[in-house]
């Protein structure tokens, strides 16, 4: 498979980039001076002669354990170009997720970012035998006793990399628990890439701002291989992305391209948004009615562009269902979001559409150059699992033979554990994970998804999780106590049984709340307060086996 006579490879695809856009920006953290494709080829040229001094050749496994930088794309194209498989790993994984990364990819090199030193201290292994700070591709340690890294070397071989060799193993953190080596080949991701320019066309003048981890799969496809196909340029932060951080870097850097789960637009819409409608009585009556709601929103809607740099075109959405009041609201606001669907066994985009296609409540259509179906659909509902086959469907899980014919019919469709259900004009519409669904005594499906939704629209609420206990629907709830103490204001003084007083009416008030919005086999039985923050993955799913 080709594109425009081209190879579905990573090095193949960028020297396509680098005769059309070389000298165009690349790569910078905010503020700062990008590189230009050219100068990042010169980088990923002497990083690969680097790999070789240090016995690396291709097929061997090279992890990349690092926050988003610049040198972080260097390092993932530089191990793929010499047809070596990169293994990123997330930044928040554990010592120990860290160590069964390492252990059963057989990694022979590690990249590390200065910051996550301390995940590897004390690890010791007969495979790993070089590890290589990223910031300046300094040694940490090396069996091999190379040369150090020099800027102008260049790769002593050439390297014939096929569309069907491994380019990653990527490590899921699931929800489920146990992580799983998802083996990506150079075709897969790269098909899912240029799919992704044709939801979104996209050129050198289009700016990315980066704030997921490109060690997910999602970033990783769609905000660093897309972004270099497009010959664009892709802005990386210093910190975290809190607002304190993400505002003023918004304002600078001007986006026009964003990837996000929907934990940070409804974050904002909660934290700010609401609040502004909700405080002045004349608002919240005004907000009341649809006509003044839509002008309200609209007017929203334009300061929120404003905050985001003012040249957003495409906001997209993926990782996690996005609340449905959240979107009723960006629709109003005029806002341009796009909600995708996929997993990192698809690379990972299955479905999308286009800010100006988005359609409420579902992710859009099948891209381009795959199939969906709905396995054995219920004949009331049509409701069943969402089942995937093409280009983009992984070539297994690493050294889990059985765990992958579980999920890979010998057809070669793909099971991907989510409920769905097709429109007349092919719109996915996700209802829940298989795995989540609750059956009622009554055989009703209850999908706990659509009763968190309807629970993290209550005012005091900041996420939730629904579980059965002894066949009882409980609602786990952590909320939001600045909110309750703007409510209260003797809070601070109350004594602490006045104030578990108050959350006990709070409590009681959400499930009355809940109860009247949800069908008679879906009401909530007991709410139960989540002291602290859920545990969560990388796209901010909370991590369900912890609570079930």
């Amino acid at each position: 498979m080709e594109e425009n006579g081209i190879r579905l490879t990573f090095p193949a695809m960028f020297g396509e980039t680098l005769r059309k856009s070389g000298k165009c920006n690349a790569y910078a953290f905010v503020g700062e001076e990008p590189k230009t494709y050219e100068t990042v080829n010169k980088e990923i040229q002497a990083l690969i002669a680097f790999l070789e001094k240090n016995g690396i050749c291709p097929g061997d496994r090279v992890a990349l354990l690092s926050s988003n930088m610049p040198n972080w794309g260097v390092a993932f194209f530089s191990i793929t170009f010499m047809g070596a498989i990169v293994v990123p790993i997330l930044p928040d994984f554990s010592v120990t997720e860290v160590t069964n990364v390492l252990e059963h990819s057989g990694a022979r090199a590690i990249f590390i970012s200065s910051a996550l030193l301390p995940r590897i201290e004390g690890f010791k292994s007969d495979i790993l035998k070089t590890a290589i700070l990223i910031e300046d591709n300094s040694f940490l340690f090396s069996d091999k006793g190379a040369s150090s890294f020099d800027p102008s070397s260049l790769p002593v071989k050439k390297y014939d990399v096929e569309e069907e060799d491994l380019a990653s193993i990527i490590y899921t953190s699931g929800t489920t628990g146990r992580s799983k080596g998802v083996m990506l080949t150079h075709k897969n991701i790269t098909f899912n890439a240029l799919k992704g320019k044709v939801i979104q066309p996209m050129d050198e003048t289009d700016r990315f701002l980066s704030v997921l981890p490109l060690s997910h799969t999602y970033e990783n496809t769609l905000g660093l291989v897309l972004p270099m196909l497009c010959g664009c340029c892709v802005y990386y932060l210093r910190k975290p992305p809190t607002p304190a951080v993400l505002v003023p870097a918004m304002a600078e850097v001007k986006p026009t391209v964003m990837l996000t789960v929907p934990l940070i637009i409804e974050k904002i819409y909660f934290n700010r948004i609401m609040p502004a409608f909700r405080d002045k009585l004349i608002l919240k009556l005004l907000y009341k009615i649809p006509l003044f709601r839509k002008i309200l929103n609209k007017a929203a809607g334009k300061k929120l562009m404003t905050t985001f740099g003012g040249e957003l075109k495409f906001y997209g959405v993926g990782g996690a269902k996005l609340n449905k009041t959240v979107e009723k609201f960006l629709i109003e606001a005029k806002f341009p979001y796009a909600i995708g669907y996929g997993l990192t066994e698809t690379s990972p985009l299955l479905a999308g559409a286009n800010p100006s296609k988005s359609v409420y409540e579902s992710t859009g259509p099948v891209i381009e150059g795959l199939e969906l179906k709905i396995n054995n659909p219920d004949k009331k509902t049509g409701e069943g699992e969402i089942w995937a086959k093409g280009p983009t469907i992984m070539k297994g899980y690493y050294k889990e033979p059985e765990m992958t014919n579980e999920v890979l019919t010998p057809d070669g469709w793909f099971k991907t554990g989510d409920l769905g259900t097709l429109d007349r004009n092919n719109n996915l519409f996700i209802k829940g994970r298989l795995k989540n669904m609750i059956l009622s005594s009554s055989g009703e499906n209850i999908y706990p998804e659509e009763i968190e939704s309807i629970i993290n629209n209550f005012r005091f609420v900041v996420e939730s999780l629904v579980v059965q206990q002894k066949g009882k629907l409980v609602a786990l709830v952590h909320i939001n106590m600045e909110e309750l103490e703007k409510k209260y204001h003797d809070l601070k003084q109350d004594v602490s049984k006045q104030f578990d007083v108050k959350v006990e009416e709070v409590l009681n008030e959400l499930q009355q709340y809940v109860n009247t919005h949800v069908s008679k086999f879906s009401q909530i039985q007991k709410v139960v307060l989540q002291p602290v923050p859920f545990q969560k993955t990388a796209t901010m799913k909370i991590k369900r086996f912890l609570y079930t």
